[in-house]
């Protein structure tokens, strides 16, 4: 059979569209690749790809195609199954499976947006980005605070959240300075990014590994000091261009709404319940983080029964309206959430097909897995990190506990190189318009690849004894 062409040309649309090497796990396989059911599947994930990739200017919402392509692809699957091999169940139980893996993701990213919403509500973030405001920092104080503030605080909340955070923060001081905000904008995506990696809560990639059971939780804090690395190396560059002066002082005093820390508190205790409930009883991460959400669900009713008597006792505005839960559920990012279903789904289907054991091959045999690894990274900066991580996941590379914390690693950060080649980044472009751009970032792309090939050396001299560990899982 013609396998060594399919190969060469899935090899090149590997380097191209990551994602394609996606695969899943089920039962008896029939290989499709050179069947016209695996041709058909792949061009119409590739075309979905292609309009989530152009969201940006046809507006069209990234979750549409991929859901829709998702359903089509298994349609193919299920039909050919029942038509041409007399077995209907085969596609059924696949589904299952990615579905299953879907709703972990969901139900855990769901408690966690959550509490980011209610904190938000509760003007917990609106606090932090007042007291930056007046604190009468020069600029070049203010570009290492919010680039230090945003690498630590995106290990927790997510880097979407904290880069528009800290960009609202840059803009604020930086009004007078277009020069500052760019810069500024360009040093939060990267800490951003580099703060996400190292925490099993930061990026959306790094959480899929955690849920796998591949890396123990205490394990994702090994790459600190390479993520740490790969902001600093950029940041040091940048600093030097950072204007002189101190933005004009402001008085904005804002306070934080009742129940705000004790918010706060209980994120921490539901991020301690979800790492327990894994570590000491093998439970998934998201029971812990679903339990966690009814901590807050169960404070909410406090604060909805005490509504009443605090408004009169404060007797303001500011806490007028009663807290509702269910206004912070809906407030869920859900074009992202369904975007992850459709790329698990579509990515699960092309699995199904038999693409995986393809690339596998040639990027973890044949090229090795340093090599595809670092690539993962790379790719990361043109295409979303969610499917090309989701593709190294389900092709189970048999690799050590160190080369697993590199492609957590490369995928968290490699994001950073483009200003499109993470939501951090595309979100600002938004929130900045017309001075943090994408050419403005490319003018300082070479410093950050720059760090982003010291971090990956700097795990390989820090970390080196994990390369002979066997990982978790």
């Amino acid at each position: 059979m013609h396998h060594s062409a399919v190969k060469a040309v899935l090899a090149v649309l590997l380097l191209l569209v990551p994602a394609l090497a996606l695969a899943s796990d089920g039962g008896n396989r029939l290989d499709l690749t050179t069947e016209w059911v695996g041709y058909s599947a792949l061009l119409i994930f590739v075309i979905a790809y292609a309009l989530v990739m152009a969201e940006e200017f046809t507006h069209l919402r990234k979750s549409k195609p991929v859901v829709l392509a998702a359903g089509v692809i298994w349609l193919l699957i299920a039909y050919y199954y029942t038509s041409h091999h007399g077995d209907p169940h085969a596609a059924e139980e696949a589904v299952r499976h990615n579905i299953m893996e879907f709703a972990e993701l969901f139900l855990f990213l769901l408690a966690a947006m959550t509490y980011i919403n209610a904190m938000e509500e509760r003007l917990v973030f609106e606090r932090l980005r007042a007291w930056l405001v007046a604190s009468g920092w020069s600029y070049r104080t203010l570009f290492w605070m919010t680039g230090f503030i945003a690498f630590f605080i995106s290990p927790v909340a997510d880097n979407l959240t904290t880069a528009l955070l800290m960009c609202a923060v840059v803009m604020a001081v930086g009004a007078d300075s277009p020069r500052f905000v760019a810069l500024g904008c360009i040093n939060i995506v990267v800490a951003a990014n580099a703060g996400g990696a190292f925490s099993p809560f930061g990026d959306i990639t790094t959480l899929m590994v955690w849920q796998k059971g591949i890396l123990e939780f205490q394990a994702f804090f090994l790459l600190f000091i390479p993520a740490l690395v790969n902001y600093l190396v950029p940041a040091y560059f940048m600093h030097k261009a950072v204007p002189d002066g101190t933005p004009p002082p402001s008085d904005d005093v804002v306070k934080m709404k009742r129940g705000a820390r004790r918010i706060v508190l209980l994120f921490l205790l539901t991020i301690t319940t979800a790492v327990s409930a894994h570590s000491f009883f093998h439970l998934p991460p998201v029971l812990g983080m679903m339990t966690g959400l009814a901590y807050l669900k169960f404070f909410a009713y406090y604060l909805f029964k005490t509504h009443e008597e605090q408004t009169v006792k404060v007797g303001t505005l500011e806490d007028s309206m009663p807290f509702d839960i269910f206004n912070k559920v809906a407030r869920a990012e859900w074009d992202t959430l369904l975007f992850f279903y459709g790329v698990i789904l579509c990515v699960g289907g092309l699995g199904f097909i038999g693409y995986l054991e393809l690339v596998s091959q040639f990027a973890y045999g044949d090229v090795g897995p340093t090599f595809a690894n670092t690539l993962v990274g790379l790719l990361s900066a043109v295409i979303d990190n969610i499917p090309v991580m989701f593709a190294v996941l389900t092709m189970n590379p048999d690799m050590s506990q160190g080369q697993w914390l590199l492609v957590t690693l490369t995928a968290g950060v490699g994001g950073s190189l483009l200003s499109i080649g993470s939501a951090a980044g595309v979100a600002l472009m938004g929130q900045a318009k017309g001075i943090y751009t994408f050419f403005e970032h490319m003018k300082w792309s070479k410093y950050i690849a720059l760090g982003y090939i010291a971090s990956v050396l700097t795990h390989f001299i820090v970390n080196f004894w994990t390369f002979s560990k066997p990982v978790a899982g």
